[in-house]
């Protein structure tokens, strides 16, 4: 069995709108490590790996289109853990988020709080890691 600390988690997820939703992760703190476009469709975003700074992996996406993949866009769900989701939070319903559940003080332990991103997918802000 892996160490706790050896664990990396990749969300995957399809967006209608890449390019907007790159602009929108960039603001949250997300960081590109590749993104691969379609040669004949800049536009269309095949592949990209953007890397959760806070460590623990990140998110592959991609574009909507008939041969992807994942079909999930707008139904997705993630949490992040972070040292400030208080700024987090703010910063994504700055670039266009709705707040879906304001943030505050959990009786389990941490801080945090949901949004939904521009595509509808439901976003969660927090400082709880579970142990």
């Amino acid at each position: 069995m892996s160490n706790a600390a050896d664990i990396r988690l990749w969300h995957t997820m399809t967006f209608r709108d890449a390019d907007r939703m790159i602009a929108w992760l960039s603001v949250i703190g997300f960081v590109e490590h590749a993104t691969y476009r379609d040669e004949t469709d800049p536009g269309t975003v095949v592949h990209a790996e953007w890397l959760w700074p806070d460590g623990g992996g990140g998110l592959m996406f991609g574009s909507e289109r008939p041969d992807g993949a994942v079909g999930n866009a707008g139904g997705s769900a993630a949490y992040l853990v972070m040292d400030d989701p208080d700024g987090v939070f703010d910063r994504a319903v700055a670039a266009g988020a709705t707040v879906v559940r304001e943030m505050v003080d959990q009786d389990y332990g941490g801080r945090g709080g949901s949004v939904e991103d521009p595509e509808g997918n439901h976003w969660s802000f927090g400082s709880y890691q579970p142990r």
